[in-house]
């Protein structure tokens, strides 16, 4: 089972690592079964760029940025190079090690779930 590791802008939050991810998941799904914070709007439908993250290792083990995905990501504040919409990142091998950057939510604005 996959790893992903969690790391956030926002220091006073500690880094948190969540093992025996299940492929075919997405980054967002993860944080939402593992009471991580990422703000999300748009119902997980790629809609919006509230669920922006940092993947900084482990991209080749998610699914291909789509070009609607990219269009959004440019909305996003401070998009990089590494960005990605976590809705939109899912795991495919069974034995990814991933590296998020979840950006300070307190700059987006967006529901709390």
């Amino acid at each position: 089972m996959a790893t992903v590791k969690f790391t956030f802008e926002d220091k006073n939050i500690s880094p948190k690592t969540v093992e025996d991810v299940e492929t075919d998941m997405s980054i967002l799904e993860v944080t939402e079964e593992n009471g991580i914070h990422l703000n999300h709007n748009c119902g997980e439908v790629c809609a919006c760029s509230t669920c922006h993250v940092y993947v900084l290792s482990g991209e080749d083990s998610l699914e291909e940025i789509s070009d609607k995905e990219e269009d959004f990501i440019d909305r996003a504040i401070n998009p990089r190079i590494e960005s990605r919409l976590g809705c939109q990142a899912v795991i495919l091998d069974k034995d990814a090690v991933i590296e998020v950057e979840i950006p300070d939510q307190s700059r987006i604005i967006g529901h709390e779930h």
